[in-house]
Order: C-alpha cells, then structure tokens, then sequence
C-alpha cells in the first residue's frame, strides 16, 4: 500500500522562516500604523498651545513680546491659563533677577567710564534700585510659587480659594510693577543718575523688564474663575 509521501526537515523549516518573517513585517507595519496615528496628535497639540499662547498674549499690552518670551514653554502650559500666567510671573522674575544683579555689578566697578565711580547722589540712586528690584523680583517669584496652588495635583482649591490665589499674584505682580517704577522715577531724580552711560543703560532695562511684569499681571487678570 503506498504512503503519502512526508515533508522533508529542510521544506518545514522553510516554512518556519517564511512565517517569521510575516510575523515581524505586519508587527512592523503595525508600529508604522500607530506611529503615525500618534504623529498628528502631538502635533496637533503643539498647535492648539501655540494658538492658545498667541490668544492670550493678545490681551496683554506687548503681544509680541508675550508670545515670543512664553513659547518655548508651550509643552508646560498646553492650554491651561493658570500654567501661562504662572510661566509668565517666572520669566519676568528671572529678568528682574537678572536686572538687579547687573546693577548691583556696576555699582560693585563704579558707574563712570573711568570707573571712579559716580556722584553721592547717583550712587544713591542706583543702590536703592538695585534694592527695590531685587524686591519686586522676589515679589514676582512669590507670584508664579502662588499661582502653583490652582493646579489639581496641588489639591486644588475651591473658588473662593482660587479666588484669594490669584488675588495675592495680582498684588504681588502690581507691587513688583511699583517697585520699577520707583527705581526709575529715583534714577529720574536722582542727582542726574540718567546722565551718565550706567544710569540711561538701567533706565532703559527697567523699561525692558517693565515689559514683562506687564504681560505677566495682564495674564493673572485673564484666569477664568
């Protein structure tokens, strides 16, 4: 009686591999697939943040300036007001930080171009800047530190707790915007502090900084409660 005739072990082999390889190519296909499903939506999601970010900046006094300053945050703040207004209060109190510590080094070389240093009255001027600076940059920090409690993983608060939140970064960042003004009003007045190179070079970056404290306070009135 005659017998089928068997596979032999190299053909079952064959087929073996075969089924491999279309096993590793539809899981590859597969990663391709939910790659490119997921493609779209990060991108998706930095373009809502980024409309978000220019919405909301056009609300401030120097749109511009708000939207190229806050950008590189997006993937922190997406579309949550809170998160913008805090990153906002933040990037203006480094400035401001950085503002102080650039007056407090002139002071430390003197403020003349012979470097002699200035006049009582100027030195005066700049000192008490430096100070009044350096406190409204605390101030702004204390700003965005606040606003960190609307966020849910904070514990969140209830309205009129949210209410009393951005109340406090609301008067924290309008004393901060005091503070600037007071640093140029006594350089203004100071013995002719604007007069020399250092006095209109400090003049001119509080007017800067001024710019961002602005933006940051007109954000912090925009939180929806």
């Amino acid at each position: 009686m005659a017998t089928e005739p068997q596979a032999s072990t190299s053909t079952i082999h064959h087929l073996i591999l075969l089924l491999t390889v279309a096993a590793v190519s539809i899981r590859a296909a597969s990663m391709d697939d939910t790659a490119a499903a997921t493609a779209p939506s990060a991108a998706d999601s930095r373009s809502a943040a980024s409309a978000f970010l220019r919405a909301s900046c056009a609300t401030t006094l120097y749109p511009s300036l708000c939207h190229d300053s806050l950008l590189p945050y997006a993937s922190e703040f997406q579309t949550s007001h809170p998160r913008l207004a805090r990153a906002a209060a933040g990037v203006a109190a480094a400035h401001l930080r950085s503002l102080s510590a650039c007056v407090k080094d002139i002071l430390r070389h003197g403020h003349e171009p012979e470097g002699g240093g200035g006049r009582p009255s100027e030195t005066a001027a700049l000192r008490d800047c430096a100070s009044t600076i350096s406190t409204a940059a605390n101030l702004a920090e204390q700003s965005s530190a606040e606003l960190t409690k609307l966020e849910p993983a904070a514990g969140g608060c209830s309205s009129r707790q949210a209410r009393w939140v951005v109340d406090n970064a609301k008067t924290w960042l309008s004393a901060a915007m005091t503070n600037e003004g007071t640093c140029a009003d006594g350089l203004d007045e100071g013995g002719g502090a604007t007069a020399v190179p250092a006095g209109k070079e400090v003049m001119a970056c509080v007017a800067s900084v001024r710019q961002y404290t602005s933006n940051a306070l007109a954000l912090v009135n925009g939180i929806q409660l």
